[in-house]
């Protein structure tokens, strides 16, 4: 077997190996600060929809938008993600926000989704400025080494990297060409989504803030959650976890970039406790944090827009695509009619 499937191997062997370590381990677990942990990250998963809340009323000022229902859009859509990989839960997270603010449009909607990512690219530089100084945090060149499936797998094959780059890149020229004849008014409908930027107090008295104090509850959810595995909470601790967290959101190819966390956090927490430990907690958050966002995000789709299943939601939202498409209010075909 050649070096590159060697390693891809490895890597979802080590995983399963983790998940395997978690379960031994679950009688030692701290149920109180797992419990804890759960519920802060709950509070902050709700703080975040706030902030998507009020970017849409940026760009929607004249219509009347329930709060319930892009929290239930944004849970949903994180529930999912979870448990499909390349983020397959922000096409559900399209469509019911879509739907739950009257007279939108697709390219709007789209648009809002990356207002939120000012604060994330801000945030993270920071993270991952401290989580490279610390000395355990793996530097990028060791990245194929750590046996992360999906990483592994790019790194050992850079010609289909690079092939994917490329058609990526080549896929935004053809959208933007098919685009063009009517370019002006699909831009008008994106910035319509962006409308909140544009006003930067607003935006940092909105968006900024409200997502800041969202993290403070993500931190302290991964504070909680290092306790309940017996790793230990601490700032520095707390940091680095996040600092693997926007690694793995760099490679959305595995649900919840599963396979990327828990290979870092092995290589990070190696000197902190167990190696069963530590392979408990790479997985054991992750399953936490699956199980209960996706419970949230199920209740949400029953209670406040009548989905019985996931599978429910996608294809109705195929289905308002399509009629949406037939009548002429949305792009077909790349042009707007």
């Amino acid at each position: 077997m050649s070096p590159g499937p060697a390693l891809i191997v490895a890597g979802v062997g080590d995983f399963f190996d983790a998940v395997g370590q978690f379960f031994d381990q679950l009688a030692h677990i701290s149920w109180g600060p797992l419990l804890l942990g759960l519920i802060c990250f709950g509070i902050y998963l709700s703080v975040r929809s706030r902030a998507f809340y009020n970017v849409l009323r940026a760009a929607y000022p004249g219509e009347k938008i329930e709060f319930k229902r892009i929290w239930g859009a944004y849970i949903a859509a994180y529930g999912f993600n979870n448990i499909v990989p390349a983020r397959g839960g922000d096409v559900i997270k399209l469509f019911l926000t879509k739907t739950s603010v009257p007279n939108s449009t697709y390219p709007a909607v789209a648009a809002a989704f990356f207002v939120e990512l000012g604060f994330d690219a801000t945030m993270g530089a920071f993270i991952l400025l401290f989580a490279f100084t610390q000395g355990v945090f793996p530097k990028p060149p060791d990245f194929s080494k750590l046996h992360a499936f999906d990483l592994s797998f790019f790194a050992s094959h850079p010609r289909f990297l690079l092939f994917v780059l490329t058609a990526l890149a080549i896929g935004g020229l053809v959208a933007f060409a098919l685009l063009s004849t009517r370019v002006k008014a699909f831009w008008a409908r994106v910035r319509q989504g962006l409308t909140i930027i544009f006003d930067r107090r607003r935006y940092f008295r909105e968006v900024w803030l409200v997502q800041f104090g969202g993290w403070c509850f993500r931190f302290a959810a991964f504070w909680f959650l290092l306790d309940a595995f017996h790793i230990g909470g601490s700032v520095k601790n707390v940091l680095l976890v996040l600092g693997v967290n926007a690694v793995a959101a760099v490679v959305p190819f595995t649900p919840g970039g599963a396979g990327v966390q828990q290979a870092f956090l092995v290589k990070v927490f190696a000197g902190v406790a167990s190696g069963a430990t530590v392979a408990a907690y790479s997985v054991g958050q992750q399953i936490a944090i699956a199980v209960f966002s996706l419970s949230v995000g199920f209740l949400a789709l029953a209670t406040i827009f009548k989905f019985r299943s996931f599978k429910e939601v996608i294809a109705a939202g195929r289905e308002h695509r399509e009629s949406e498409k037939a009548a002429g209010r949305e792009p077909v075909g790349g042009r707007l009619q």
